[in-house]
């Protein structure tokens, strides 16, 4: 009997054990989480399981339409409530509002918060991660909780869903890895669903942090154009009233100027090499700057 009972014991515990294995590993994030994104995923949890009403949902009537799709309405419906619990000021500033197509992932790349899954950013060029020396390809970037993912469903470049990462998971070291979210507009409804890695229904991720870095061409504007032509005219190619955020001629004439300066390709583009060799100079002469350190007098 005592025998008959361990092999029962032993067959219960292979099962648990192989449940176990089976299960998914989920990715400790790569960065701290901030808190306004813990309040953001404990919002949009609270919200799952609503179901819009006759094709009416009240994130679309908060945003001004009714009857509109309201998976962006969603998502910005959430971090208005973050703002309002918290009294944090996320809306239009580290999250986008808007109703309609490519609208918030524009906002993502004008405040230089965007990551491309593969290819190019629409109306600039190819990406690469920080501190990498290879533009990014499908699956390098591992999106974290708080970012936004964008969907296009018929392999078009416009966007056409957006969701909330979650975390993410992998069901083996190296693996496949799948992305959690909560999402709106599923199809009627709020909930969660997962999206493997490498979709290509995945066109980007509008993220919490900066985590990658674009190549630059004349008529692109945002935060990412500001820091070259800052750093361009700190190191004197630029003068500082045309630091504007707009890659104009000057800015091309002075991406020329330092290309030449340094030995690099004379193109007027702000590609790869140029970036990495601009930043690493400004970096390192702004540190060894006299004129940005302060005398303090004790007495």
């Amino acid at each position: 009997m005592n025998y008959k009972r361990l092999l029962s014991f032993l067959f219960i515990l292979l099962l648990t054990i192989s449940s176990a294995l089976a299960d998914d590993r989920r990715i400790d994030p790569a960065w701290p989480v901030p808190d306004y994104v813990e309040h953001l995923l404990e919002v949009a949890t609270e919200e799952i399981g609503y179901t819009e009403d006759h094709g009416r949902s009240k994130y679309g009537a908060w945003a001004g339409d009714p009857a509109a799709q309201w998976c962006a309405e969603f998502l910005c419906w959430c971090v208005d409530q973050v703002d309002q619990r918290w009294g944090t000021s996320l809306l239009r500033n580290v999250y986008p509002f808007y109703t309609s197509s490519n609208t918030g992932r524009n906002f993502f790349v004008r405040n230089g918060r965007y990551v491309v899954r593969k290819g190019k950013v629409d109306g600039w060029g190819y990406q690469w991660l920080k501190g990498q020396d290879t533009f990014i390809k499908s699956g390098d970037y591992v999106p974290q909780p708080g970012d936004w993912v964008f969907f296009n469903w018929g392999g078009g470049t416009d966007t056409e869903h957006v969701a909330l990462v979650e975390y993410c998971t992998e069901d083996r070291p190296g693996g496949t890895v799948t992305v959690h979210v909560i999402e709106g507009n599923n199809p009627s409804a709020v909930a969660r669903n997962t999206y493997e890695l490498n979709s290509p229904s995945i066109l980007g991720y509008g993220t919490v942090r900066e985590v990658a870095d674009t190549t630059m061409v004349f008529g692109n504007q945002g935060e990412k154009v500001r820091q070259l032509q800052e750093r361009l005219a700190y190191l004197g190619f630029l003068r500082a009233d045309l630091v504007t955020g707009r890659f104009t001629d000057s800015t091309t004439e002075a991406l020329r100027a330092y290309q030449e300066a340094r030995g690099l390709r004379v193109i007027g583009v702000a590609n790869r090499e140029t970036q990495q060799l601009l930043e690493e100079e400004y970096n390192r002469t702004y540190q060894n700057d006299p004129n940005i350190w302060s005398v303090v007098d004790d007495d």
